[in-house]
């Protein structure tokens, strides 16, 4: 048996995009945040690919609000999570461990390129 697996392709324009693999008959998905539906799913088979479903979730713009939203990507009727995606909102970027990363790569290169350049001239 063929394992269900849904993998996120892009968010753009406001809309979730996936494909849903390994389930042959139209699927009934159902996305929640806060354990509210999200209205306008769409799941559509992918030409020439059997078994793979093109699948589309609105993101509409009234359920955003300052901090992290979690919406959850089910089948209808089971407490089985397909996927999952996050947006965070409002949040200063300091306080994002990502941006802390982001941050540090950058001092790193700038660090990089100052090493490279005093050994260019201690060198010549």
């Amino acid at each position: 048996m063929i394992e269900k697996r849904l993998t996120k392709t892009r968010i753009r324009a406001g809309l979730w995009e996936g494909v849903l693999s390994g389930i042959d008959t139209p699927p009934q998905l159902e996305v929640l945040l806060l354990e509210r539906p999200i209205a306008g799913v769409v799941a559509e088979p992918v030409a020439g690919r059997a078994g793979e479903w093109a699948v589309r979730v609105p993101i509409p713009a009234d359920v955003l609000s300052e901090g992290v939203q979690t919406f959850l990507i089910r089948e209808a009727g089971s407490d089985e999570t397909l996927a999952h995606f996050t947006i965070i909102t409002g949040v200063a970027m300091e306080d994002d461990m990502r941006a802390e990363v982001d941050l540090l790569r950058q001092e790193l290169d700038m660090l990089k390129r100052a090493f490279r350049r005093h050994c260019l001239e201690t060198v010549g």
